[in-house]
């Protein structure tokens, strides 16, 4: 298989992850991530260093979004070979609160996949909110460019 032929497979798993993440299907969405797993999110704490703390964090998430739940990957950007693959891509998402308020924002997500014995798998992944350095509030407000 080439390299070409991997990033398309990452670039599927990537749709398919993305439309669990939308569902808020939370066991459709940790069959993509490896046991062995490091993660940063935009949402504390710090770091998660192991799938299943991963899991609790992503069900806590979707408790904050009760109602209409968005979830769209933009500007994705996959290289790959043989045995890992790397993606970087723009999120657009968000959720309807409690008070039925649709909040909608631009993240930045990169991640890392490894193809293990069941297939291609995360290993790492970030995702972040560019923060503004004088006020350290994060910059919720900011829309990607279309150069690249």
């Amino acid at each position: 298989m080439t390299d070409q032929e991997h990033a398309k497979q990452i670039r599927q798993l990537i749709d398919s992850w993305s439309k669990a993440v939308a569902r808020k299907d939370v066991e459709a969405i940790m069959q993509f991530y490896s046991p062995p797993l490091r993660a940063f999110d935009a949402i504390g704490p710090l770091q998660f260093q192991s799938r299943d703390a991963y899991q609790q964090h992503w069900q806590h998430c979707m408790t904050f979004c009760p109602g209409e739940f968005r979830f769209e990957v933009h500007q994705l950007e996959v290289q790959a070979d043989t045995e890992l693959a790397f993606c970087h891509f723009l999120n657009y998402g968000g959720g309807t609160d409690s008070e039925g308020q649709l909040h909608l924002y631009w993240l930045r997500c990169t991640q890392c996949w490894q193809l293990q014995p069941d297939g291609w798998k995360i290993i790492h992944e970030h995702f972040s909110v560019p923060v503004e350095m004088g006020s350290g509030q994060g910059q919720f407000d900011l829309k990607p460019d279309d150069e690249r």
